[in-house]
């Protein structure tokens, strides 16, 4: 029978014994292969995200987050390594922004403009700090 060993590292963790009820905490598990301490290949963000996450403007498990007071609702989503969206609430993660904001609102909408990071950009301002990098 095969054995299934799982090892966390501490950061994650502690970002486990810290959360609150409401939060969401992601994890990734992935088939290893091979010797210990072997790591394994870096994730390359790809789609629209990438640009600003090879960029270091957007880091992976940045919570995006907004809030439509006229609409009274709110959304929250964490970047993933690969620059997909994962919002709360809906098992698969969404490619873009605006479908990931879609899927929260039920609306076609601009995620580009709705997301916020939590230094209260949008995503699109980030995008444009990039075009003057």
């Amino acid at each position: 029978m095969a054995t299934l060993s799982i090892h966390f590292d501490p950061a994650v963790i502690a970002r486990l014994t810290s959360a609150s009820g409401d939060d969401t905490i992601h994890v990734t598990l992935s088939l290893g292969g091979g010797s210990e301490g072997e790591t394994a290949p870096a994730v390359i963000p790809h789609g629209p995200l990438a640009a600003l996450m090879q960029a270091d403007l957007l880091k992976p498990d940045t919570v995006l987050s907004f809030h439509q007071r006229r609409a009274n609702r709110s959304g929250r989503a964490v970047v993933t390594a690969d620059g997909q969206l994962i919002v709360d609430g809906h098992p698969s993660p969404f490619p873009s922004p605006s479908k990931a904001a879609e899927a929260v609102t039920g609306n076609v909408i601009n995620g580009w403009t709705l997301w916020h990071t939590p230094d209260g950009f949008t995503l699109d301002q980030l995008r444009q700090k990039l075009g003057t990098q």
